[in-house]
């Protein structure tokens, strides 16, 4: 029946079918029929106004033929086949219809018969969302059959982009679409008309409709600027470019600077925009109000924006709130769609090896309450708990090869269990105490800050190229010795390991130099043997702690790297840059094992998951992706912040996410379901550095407000329930008040917080340089 239409269509009969009783039972569906609309609409947009007119038909058949081209054999062909497949359905009066507008003889069309009839039988059903020839088709037959209204014809290179725009890293394919223009004189008219009519329908549609305000501006500017309309793209920029959402404001600026189509050729972010489609959350209601509103007053222009530009991820249901759109909505390219965060994600812990803990005779001892040795950790509370049957949505523990441990590592897992006995439990009764690591004249600027996992070393990287690593115990930094004075050493000794060192190069910092930009990023190994650091010089270099040099300089980004973790299991480590793409390394690779590609902007943030086989990144596009590391799949695309995202943190038990951006918030994620089930405000300036408790009982989040605030993660995550209808459709409930949540705040003097850490007893460490 949408065949009906399309031919009907184009015998000017628009509005007899228009808004026929078919309510698509799917969404599949749905997005076909916006399919085939667009292709019956390609060929309106050339028509004055953009609304199709009803042409004579003899006009039709007395057009003189053009002379004979390549392309007319195939657009012949083309409308045979759908000929064909009219009659094959039974639909005699629209293939009449048809034919006497495109001025075919009955005889061509036999004579094409068994070819025709096999074309044709593929071009209805092959009709899918991604098709991309099946859509060129269509709109080339749209093209041939409708006499143009005005003297340009469209170019043959729009159905190309209309077809397949997606895939087509070619930047004047991608513009060429927006050259499908109408009256620039009616966009303004257009848009008023959409407006007025959104604020007049009820309250629980305006919400959902007023979501499709912000993408459509956009386009419509920009096929203005396109058209070389530049005083009316500048009028439609000032009338309307103040009802957009605040956030979007930053996007608004750089918009505004595109004023001519030779500005729009160097643009990423706006061809990024282009080739992205713009993600909505509708109801199905809102969505058919929308679509009734646009085809009654054949609204073409608009129409082909939604249909080429937009995609609207249609869900059944109650229509949901303002508040409920505005906490998911502000990243680059709208929404994530929810098939984006179905996939399965393994995010449990493996299993930790089993280490025995030998028996010691020194006081400690005495102080354990049970009198007896763990041969594991201390059972933790369900937040942090890692017992010794395998968690049942933990990874095989040979998914990705993970490197063995070695005596060091099972000597520091023992340190570590007898820590964590002494470890405070942190609760809202019982908060950790906040040790301030504040770095005093550093005019060179600090710009990175990571501890040790056991709290001995921090480094600092800064804005002059420099890295510094300092020891915060009494034990000074120690080089190895020369070659020659190794030569002199027993081997066999016992205490090898400390002859080796030199004892005249002790000191409480050392500093590496080899980059040659400022080092955005600092990452110790767990081992405490390596140091990565991240610059804007495009390289990731690895540094020997044990002889202060280095060792390797991996050389894949071309542009600055915002920020790069070594795997909580060491030998891998994740680097993301302006490049906008995340790579994975191992330390004795020189090429990265992975490019996460994806982001519509700098990657700022990275993160590992505490089981090493997911990644998470953070962009200035203002979303977040969990990566697979095993096969590089996007696993999770989480959007709601309203500006570049700064940090990211996992909880220990490896079931949620936190991340904090340049707004201030930060919100909370539930990996497994795929949803947004928190959002802490406070802060107000941008958040820099987030960590969880050890038994992942507090958060801790440090911002360039120079506050520090932590906030009940225990609370926050329990009060949620993620019951099968909010992972369906989406939909969040948020805790209408965050306060409740918050536990403490505590100011620096004047020292924004660059970075969090806590001990394995829960100490809490932060660190900034002060800002006189």
């Amino acid at each position: 029946c949408r065949k009906v239409e399309l031919a009907n269509r184009k015998s000017g009969k628009m509005a007899a079918v228009q808004d026929g009783p078919i309510e698509p039972e799917s969404e599949k569906e749905i997005k076909t029929e916006i399919l085939n609309d667009a292709a019956g609409n390609l060929a309106a947009a050339t028509a004055v106004g953009g609304v199709l007119s009803s042409p004579p038909v003899s006009a039709a058949v007395g057009t003189p033929k053009p002379t004979s081209t390549p392309t007319e054999g195939k657009d012949q062909q083309t409308l045979l086949a759908v000929l064909q497949f009219l009659k094959k359905n039974k639909l005699v009066e629209s293939a009449e219809i048809l034919r006497r507008e495109a001025g075919l003889l009955e005889e061509s069309e036999d004579s094409q018969g068994p070819d025709a009839g096999g074309a044709g039988s593929g071009v209805g059903p092959s009709v899918e969302p991604d098709s991309g020839d099946a859509t060129s088709l269509l709109s080339r037959v749209s093209c041939a059959s409708t006499p143009s209204a005005t003297p340009t014809p469209i170019p043959a290179k729009v159905t190309v982009a209309a077809g397949g725009g997606d895939n087509q890293p070619d930047v004047s394919v991608v513009l060429s679409a927006y050259s499908q223009q109408g009256d620039p004189a009616l966009y303004q008219v257009y848009y008023s008309g959409l407006k007025k009519f959104i604020e007049s329908v009820l309250d629980c549609h305006r919400a959902e409709l007023s979501q499709v305000f912000y993408p459509l501006f956009v386009h419509m500017y920009l096929e203005l600027v396109y058209n070389n309309h530049e005083n009316e793209a500048k009028s439609f920029f000032e009338k309307f470019h103040g009802d957009q959402e605040c956030y979007y404001r930053d996007d608004l600026r750089v918009l505004s600077g595109l004023t001519k189509k030779e500005h729009m050729k160097g643009n990423e972010t706006l061809l990024d925009f282009r080739t992205s489609k713009f993600v909505l959350r509708i109801s199905r209601d809102s969505y058919q109000l929308l679509k009734r509103h646009l085809q009654e007053r054949q609204n073409n222009q608009i129409w082909n924006i939604i249909q080429e530009h937009l995609y609207i991820d249609i869900f059944d249901g109650m229509p949901r709130s303002k508040s409920q759109i505005d906490s998911m909505s502000g990243s680059l390219a709208g929404e994530a769609r929810r098939e984006a965060n179905k996939a399965k994600v393994f995010y449990g812990l493996l299993k930790e090896p089993e280490i025995e803990v030998p028996l010691d005779d020194e006081d400690e001892e005495a102080e354990n309450e049970e009198g007896k040795p763990k041969k594991k950790k201390p059972k933790k509370d369900s937040m942090g708990s890692k017992s010794k049957k395998q968690d049942p949505n933990a990874p095989a523990q040979n998914r990705i090869p993970l490197p063995e441990l070695k005596d060091s590592d099972k000597l520091d897992k023992i340190m570590n269990m007898k820590e964590a006995t002494k470890r405070v439990r942190l609760g809202p009764d019982n908060l950790p105490s906040i040790c301030f690591y504040t770095f005093l004249n550093a005019y060179q600027g600090l710009t990175a800050v990571d501890f040790t996992d056991d709290s001995s070393l921090i480094v600092g990287g800064f804005a002059d190229s420099t890295v510094r690593v300092w020891s915060v115990t009494p034990k000074k930094l120690r080089g190895v010795k020369s070659a020659a004075d190794l030569s002199l050493i027993d081997k066999e000794s016992d205490d090898v390991l400390e002859r080796i060192m030199d004892e005249k190069t002790a000191s409480e910092s050392k500093i590496l130099y080899g980059h040659s930009g400022p080092v955005y990023g600092t990452s110790f190994s767990p081992d405490r043997n390596y140091l990565l650091s991240c610059s804007e010089d495009g390289t990731v270099r690895l540094w020997s702690l044990q002889t202060f040099t280095c060792l390797v300089g991996y050389k894949g980004h071309n542009y600055p790297v915002w920020d790069t973790q070594f795997s909580p299991y060491g030998y891998y480590f994740v680097s993301g840059g302006h490049d906008r793409v995340a790579r994975l390394w191992a330390t004795d690779h020189y090429q990265p094992l992975r490019m996460f590609a994806g982001h519509l902007a700098d990657v700022t943030s990275t993160r590992f998951h505490p089981n090493s086989n997911y990644v998470a990144t953070g962009s200035a596009d203002r979303t977040i992706r969990l990566w697979d590391v095993l096969n590089g799949n996007c696993v999770r695309i989480f959007t709601g912040h309203k500006g570049p995202i700064h940090s990211l943190a996992f909880s220990p038990n490896g079931k949620f996410l936190a991340s904090g951006a340049t707004d201030g918030r930060v919100l909370l994620w539930d990996i497994g379901h795929g949803l947004m089930i928190g959002e802490l405000k406070g802060h107000t300036d941008t958040v820099y550095a987030l960590k969880f408790s050890r038994d992942g009982e507090i958060l801790a989040s440090g911002s360039m407000d120079n506050t520090v605030r932590l906030w009940d993660s225990v609370k926050a995550f329990d009060d949620i329930e993620t019951d099968d209808f909010t992972a369906a459709t989406g939909h969040i409930h948020l805790p209408e008040n965050s306060q409740e949540l918050l536990l403490g705040t505590y100011m620096t003097k004047s020292t924004p917080v660059v970075h969090l850490h806590f001990t394995r007893r829960n100490l809490l460490l932060a660190a900034g340089a002060y800002n006189p």
